[in-house]
């Protein structure tokens, strides 16, 4: 399996890009937000539950994916403080473990323009951050700096590209398509 992790800042555009290159590229996706908003009915975002449960059902889905020898699979990351050190690292170990591979895609957003996107009403049907006061805080104690990421393949400005050619870009930088 060939995993595409689409990673970026809350409100950089993972979902909207990833739907773009699913789209093109036939892969299925699989959205975060699809875990989280699951244990959001139960669990406070951040608490000791949440966070294993994320993981744990994160990884599980990849390997079972994997071993289904699913060919691609799109997968959307916002790297912030709750996500353990160990996520990333084990998820390429996992994937690998069963063959398959995993790449990285950043999008980048400048910081007006994040805020804008979180004022928008739709962000709210998604179980997003759309609070800005929230994303400050989160901004000014680093929440999006914990993380160290792999170097990515390719990183798009998403202010810059619509969605369509920031997935366009991404299966050209992953020959995709």
């Amino acid at each position: 399996m060939r995993l595409i992790v689409l990673y970026g800042m809350p409100a950089a555009g993972k979902l909207t890009v990833a739907q773009e290159l699913k789209a093109i590229t036939g892969l299925p996706l699989f959205h975060n937000h699809l875990v989280v908003d699951l244990l959001l009915s139960t669990f406070e975002f951040g608490s000791a539950p949440f966070v294993e449960l994320r993981e744990e059902i994160w990884l599980s889905f990849f390997r079972e994916a994997a071993r289904a020898k699913q060919p691609g699979l799109i997968f959307t990351f916002a790297p912030e403080a709750t996500v353990r050190a160990t996520f990333i690292p084990t998820l390429v170990e996992t994937v690998q473990g069963e063959g398959g591979t995993v790449e990285f895609a950043e999008l980048v957003c400048p910081l007006d323009e994040i805020r804008r996107r979180i004022a928008e009403p739709s962000r709210r049907e998604y179980g997003k951050l759309a609070s800005v006061e929230l994303f400050e805080e989160m901004h000014a104690a680093r929440s999006f700096d914990v993380l160290v990421m792999p170097t990515p393949k390719i990183t798009v400005d998403t202010s810059t590209c619509t969605p369509a050619e920031t997935a366009r870009a991404i299966a050209r930088a992953f020959k995709l398509a």
